[in-house]
Parts: structure tokens; sequence; C-alpha cells
């Protein structure tokens, strides 16, 4: 039996060191951990249990039957986060670059289902140079292996994928179907096509973090949430969101101890500017409201005019949704109105509760954003609010214009309940536009153009550029003051958190995607 032992102990020695300690250290200069070092740092101390430990891959060609290495490029298995179940694959660069095989797919792919037959997260770490190339179409077969089950794992389990190297080619569908990426600066970038391609295709020299890296992808593309600066960065975040998530479907939200106490916030008095084309920071508003340093923005660096994230109130996970008047002056266009709309219905999956801060003027016009389907993409926030069944809630701090108010969860498609600042201004449009088109007749046949435009103007703000219109007729349900705005909130999602709504019964909604 001591033999057979100490055969145990040099294969699982063997294992541990993956392509060899020369990779390792090699792997550790370009400023990376090993896939075993990053999840020690993701689990909980001592919880991780890993599968698949001994498995290595079975092809024959191109010499790979003399190149065997126990684990075949990535760690699998499961353990704890915060004492969450959570199961995890951890890519291994320094085996044949981290590729993937027939045997490295099959390993994922049993840890995504045992995810979703026992209901908990499944997080990815992902550090891989694409399929093996030696293996041919069953490397490609693997890839679409996981890509079936990342589609239907979506909406049941959460699923979070950190790019911790490179992701390239068929590697990229994977992370980009998962609820949320996270990038590290400077040492992961992602791409379907790397920078010699495009450069023989389209003649345009570029380096990969210039194409695909962390920054590129989390201010221009918005395919990746969090820019992290570093590995450690990287897995914290992990951490914090899925604090903020259920385990499945099924479940809510873990909540958090919370203590009453005086919630009147009076600073939110004055926050709002005098001059109603003063910019704020909606930030301000987030935070004057919410539990004390519990928001976690997401796609902070992409379509900065909306802000989302997570936070809580009074202990509960909510997902908020706030246009950013410091930014193009909140306004929607094709790139916030998708922002917004994936993140509503990722909570909405997920029994987050939503918080909307509206301060809105309306779409941005333009060529650009009509010729690029402005169209179709505020559909999908429309689509995303109007779809939702789980608790939501709208806070009108100033603007709330035309169509845009109708979309940034109004009343009429579903919200539960909707309150009002006294600095609300909800109609049509603007009243310098509404003067301009109502009167336009008085207007021109005035000897003072100016003057009359200006009189008309106050006259339609004095009537319809205020939230008592839409009180009276039930659109909002209350005009509080901002001080109190806290206090209605943390009842209201008291009230609402039995709610049951179920949806017209059919296969699934077509989404103008």
């Amino acid at each position: 039996m001591n033999s057979k032992l100490d055969l145990l102990a040099q294969k699982k020695a063997e294992a541990l060191l993956g392509g060899g300690q020369k990779r390792i250290d090699a792997q550790h200069k370009k400023g990376k951990l090993t896939a075993r070092e990053r999840v020690h740092f993701l689990m909980d101390e001592g919880s991780f249990e890993e599968i698949g430990m001994l498995v290595a891959h079975r092809s024959n060609d191109f010499g790979l039957e003399k190149e065997k290495y126990l684990g075949d490029g990535v760690v699998t298995g499961y353990g704890t986060i915060n004492g969450r179940l959570v199961y995890v694959f951890s890519q291994d660069f320094t085996v044949f670059g981290g590729s993937l095989s027939e045997t490295h797919a099959e390993k994922i792919c049993k840890i995504m289902d045992l995810a979703m037959q026992n209901g908990a997260p499944v997080v990815g770490l992902n550090d891989s140079g694409g399929a093996r190339i030696q293996e041919g179409v069953v490397s490609l077969g693997g890839y679409a292996d996981i890509f079936y089950r990342n589609v239907r794992s979506s909406g049941v389990i959460p699923q979070l994928s950190a790019i911790m190297g490179p992701c390239a080619g068929g590697a990229v569908y994977s992370p980009a179907i998962t609820d949320f990426i996270l990038m590290v600066e400077n040492t992961s970038y992602m791409f379907v096509t790397g920078p010699n391609v495009v450069k023989t295709v389209t003649h345009e020299e570029v380096t990969s973090e210039e194409l695909g890296g962390a920054m590129t992808h989390a201010t221009k593309s918005g395919v990746t949430h969090f820019a992290c600066a570093n590995e450690i960065e990287a897995i914290n975040n992990i951490k914090q969101l899925l604090s903020y998530m259920p385990q499945n479907c099924e479940e809510d939200a873990p909540a958090k101890d919370y203590t009453p106490g005086n919630e009147l916030r009076t600073a939110l008095n004055s926050i709002i500017p005098e001059n109603a084309n003063q910019p704020y920071d909606i930030r301000e508003v987030i935070e004057g409201v919410i539990d004390a340093e519990s928001f976690c923005e997401v796609h902070k660096h992409f379509a900065e005019n909306i802000v989302v994230g997570f936070a809580r109130l009074a202990g509960r996970s909510i997902g908020i949704v706030a246009n950013q008047p410091a930014v193009l002056a909140g306004v929607l266009d094709i790139h916030s109105s998708t922002k917004a709309a994936r993140f509503v219905r990722f909570c909405d999956s997920f029994n987050i509760p939503l918080l909307v801060f509206e301060d809105v003027p309306g779409f941005l016009p333009g060529t650009d954003q009509e010729w690029n389907a402005i169209i179709t993409n505020g559909a999908k926030l429309l689509y995303a609010f109007s779809e939702a069944t789980v608790p939501r809630i709208t806070v009108i701090t100033r603007k709330a214009y035309g169509g845009a108010y109708d979309v940034m969860n109004s009343k009429h498609i579903g919200a539960d309940m909707n309150f009002a600042w006294p600095s609300a201004e909800i109609a049509v449009m603007g009243a310098k536009g509404a003067a301009e088109i109502i009167f336009k007749g008085e207007i021109a046949s005035a000897k003072d153009k100016d003057a009359k435009w200006k009189e008309k103007e106050a006259e339609y703000q004095t009537m319809f550029a205020n939230p008592y219109r839409a009180a009276e007729r039930g659109f909002v349900d209350e005009v509080i003051k901002p001080e109190e705005t806290r206090i209605k909130l943390i009842r209201a999602f008291k009230m609402l958190e039995n709610k049951v709504d179920q949806l017209p019964k059919k296969k699934h909604g077509n989404i103008p995607l």
C-alpha cells in the first residue's frame, strides 16, 4: 500500500507543477499569477476541492503523445467564497499556453453541469491561447460544448468571467455570454482576430492592448464591466460582486444585518442646482440614499451618461439604474440604453429589486444615433424594464422628458412605485422648445420676439415643468422631500418584498436585438 500511496503523491505533485517550474517563473515575470494561485486567493481558505486533477489529453498527433501534463491545462473544482458554494475553473497558461483540448473542455463542462444541478455560481478564470490547433475539430467542438452550457445556464445561475491573460478567437464567446467580465490592465486582452490578421486584412497597425486590452473594452466597446489594476483586484471584485447575488434564480440575494436609525438625509435637499441646465453628479444622490459604502458600480467607464451598479438598502441587495446629468446632460443614447438594459435583465433574472433615479432630457439626436439604430437600441431598455417582474421603484429628481420619461421605468411600463422630488419636470419636452412650437404664431407676430419667447417659456414652465400634473393623474405616487427619499424607499421595498408578477405564458419574448 505504501508504494501505491507514494505513486499517488508523485502524480499529485506532478499535477501541481503544471507545465513545470520554468514556465511558472515565466508567468510570474509577466506579473501574472498561476492558475492555482488564482484559485487560492479566490476561494475561502482550505475550501477548494479539485476535480479532474489527473486528467490527461488523448491526442497522438503532431508528437503530442510525448508531451502530457496531468490536469491538461485547467484547474477545476468547487469550494466556498464567503461561505457560499461556488464552482470554478482556472486555465493554466503554463500547459500548452492554456490552449483548450477535448479533455480540457470536458473538465470545464463537468463543473458547469454540477453548478446547474446544484444551483451555484460559476467563476471562470481565463488565460488561454485559444483552441489547441493540434487537436483540430475536437477542440472546436469543446468550445461549442461550453458555449451551449453558458446559454443554458444564463439566468439560472450567475456566471462570472475574469480574463487574466489572452482570450482570442472563439474563446471570447464564452465570457461574452456570461453575466460579468473582468479584465486586468496590461496583461489581458480579448479579440476575435489578433493584430497580425487585422494588419493583413485591413492594413491597420495596432497592438494587442489597443485592439483588445482592458481599458479598450472598458471604455470603447463595453465588452468588459471591470478593468482591474492587477489580478488580486480582479479577484476581490469577483468576491464583492457575488455578495450582491443569490446562488441561483430560485433564491434571493443574502441580506446583511441592519439596525434602523435616523434615515433622514438632509444633504439631498441641496444637491439639485437652481438652474435646471446646470449638471450635478447623480452618484451624490445614490450615495446619499443607500447604505454607507455599499455601491458597486458596473461598467463605470462605458456610456458614462448612465450609471448602473449594485448597492444595499437597509441591508438588502438592490440594482440601481441612474441617468447621469454630469455627462451629456444624462441623455439616453445607443450605448447607455444597451448598458442599462443588460443590467436590468440581470437583476430581474436573479430577483434583485430595481431602483431608478431619473433625470433625462430625452434621447440623443443626430444622424450618427439614427443610422446606428437608436430606435432599436433604445427599445432594448424599454423592453427590459417592461419585462422585469422584480420590485421596481423610480425617483424622478429633475427632468423626465418625452419618450425617455416612458422608458425610464415609468408607471406606464409597470413600475410599482414612482416618487418625484419637487424639482421634477415631467413634460413632453423642455420649456424652451415647447414654447417655440406651441406659441410659434404669437412669437412670430410679436414686436419683441425674444421677450415673447421668454414669457411663453415661463408660462409653459409654470404649467408643465413640475411633478404635480403627473401626480394628479397618479403617474407619480407621491411628491417627496429629497431628505425623505431613503425612508420612503426602505418602506416601499419592504412593502414589495413579497411581490408576485407572472409574465404571459410563452416560450420567450423577442427582444429587439
